[in-house]
């Protein structure tokens, strides 16, 4: 459990501080608590000191980092108490019982899901290479090497300490994470995992198992853990990883404080409906890694939006860049249209306009992520600051069509922008987005658009 400020007072010195000038150190204390200050900004605290009230004072899951990917650190049950921190990756699944041709043809599917949505680019950022007893040494290395080239980090599904070794070092600096130890291979396992400096994913018969079996490992001096979740049956499977989320935030337990993998392609067992629907509920309910057998565009779009809802901070709303986005295959020639830059808006808005087919040129200015009325409420969005946005943008160098559709719940703006932008047509569009569809083909039956 973390420590309190006077937990740490206890331990502190109680010289003059040159971090907050308080004489008991008090003070700085308490930042620590607080989580405002590292312990380390202290200089009259011994280099042991640090160390203990660090392990004391972090994070209940260990936080574990993978290439550019970092697990675990959650301090809360529910994204309603605090942000999650540490967002799940979506891993495709391959094995070397797969004929090659399938093999290829998961392969091929995986660079097909590469885009960037609201800033963030989202693809398939993992490959799970099982590998079965009755295969050889070479079909799995084989299809490691295969894996290898696809330029994505790697979970190594092997309980074969000697076969891990030699794939590990076939995927030497790529992001790996080795997923085989259990309850009777993890002494030779661990050895492996620490000496290629990778993560270690544990599994077990049961939950009591899991935790001595994660004990055992971390008495060995190996604290890089997944937690591999039971893939016996999807209410199993959902209750482990609920329980050791559970045990770790709640009941201060860190034997099961690590970031976990869900095996969904197993539990599904090829019904593709129902993977995705699985991803989606251990993506907010705790997946840290969630195998799928196989990612493409129509299961990755949803998910992946569902976790940018999820794992984003509800007090910073999600924003998309201010900038002209053509619709329809919009030219200079082609009416425009404005809104705000809240990302909700602009989904709704642009998608109804796709529905439309006329081509429309979307403006998106600085509203600091509100939503129309709101913006408008807090001087985010006025006539001021869209005319500022047109000059600043240089609109009238790029667009020569004149015609601009005001959101219909700020109509009041209409005579204000006029008088700001006398070259322009200003017409109130719609109050709603889904209105837009036939407004817009009206407005092209006429010759307007």
């Amino acid at each position: 459990m973390a420590l309190k400020g006077l937990d740490i007072f206890k331990l502190s010195p109680k010289t003059n501080c040159k971090e907050c000038g308080c004489p008991t150190c008090m003070a700085f204390c308490m930042k620590v608590a607080q989580g405002a200050l590292p312990l380390d900004k202290c200089p009259h605290m011994s280099a042991e000191a640090i160390a203990k009230l660090s392990e004391a004072t972090a994070p209940p899951m260990k936080t574990i980092t993978v290439g550019d990917h970092k697990f675990g650190g959650e301090t809360v049950m529910f994204r309603h108490d605090k942000t999650f921190v540490s967002r799940p990756v979506y891993a495709a699944y391959v094995c070397d019982a797969m004929p090659v041709e399938v093999q290829d043809e998961k392969l091929a599917k995986v660079p097909a899901v590469d885009y960037d949505r609201i800033g963030e680019h989202m693809y398939v950022e993992f490959i799970n290479v099982n590998h079965f007893e009755e295969k050889s040494a070479d079909e799995y290395l084989a299809l490691v090497e295969k894996v290898k080239g696809c330029g994505r980090g790697i979970i190594l599904a092997c309980t074969d300490a000697d076969l891990a070794a030699k794939a590990l070092e076939a995927v030497k600096g790529l992001p790996v994470i080795l997923n085989g130890a259990n309850e009777s291979n993890y002494e030779a396992m661990c050895k492996v995992a620490q000496a290629a400096g990778v993560p270690l994913g544990v599994s077990a018969a049961n939950i009591d198992a899991l935790h001595d079996t994660v004990a055992a490992i971390e008495a060995l001096g190996y604290k890089e853990l997944f937690i591999s979740v039971d893939d016996k049956s999807i209410r199993e499977a959902f209750a482990q990883a609920v329980r050791v989320r559970r045990a770790a935030l709640k009941n201060g337990d860190r034997t099961f404080g690590y970031p976990s993998i869900v095996h969904v392609q197993r539990l599904t067992k090829g019904n593709r409906y129902m993977e995705a629907a699985l991803a989606s509920l251990f993506t907010c309910r705790y997946g840290s890694v969630i195998i799928m057998d196989e990612m493409d565009y129509a299961k990755a779009l949803p998910l992946y939006a569902l976790r940018q809802n999820i794992f984003t901070d509800p007090q910073k709303p999600m924003k998309v860049e201010p900038g002209i986005y053509p619709l329809n295959g919009a030219g200079p020639e082609n009416i425009c249209a404005t809104t705000v830059d809240f990302a909700l808006t602009y989904f709704v808005v642009s998608g109804e306009m796709e529905r439309s087919k006329v081509p429309v040129n979307l403006l998106i200015s600085d509203a600091g992520g509100y939503s129309v009325l709101t913006a408008w409420a807090a001087g985010k969005l006025s006539a001021g600051s869209i005319a500022k946005f047109i000059e600043e943008q240089d609109i009238a160098s790029k667009i020569s069509n004149r015609t601009l559709l005001l959101p219909g719940k700020v109509a009041v703006l209409k005579g204000e922008l006029e008088a700001k932008l006398p070259d322009w047509k200003i017409v109130i569009a719609p109050n709603e987005a889904v209105q837009l569809v036939k407004f817009l083909r009206d407005m092209q039956e006429a010759g307007e658009a």
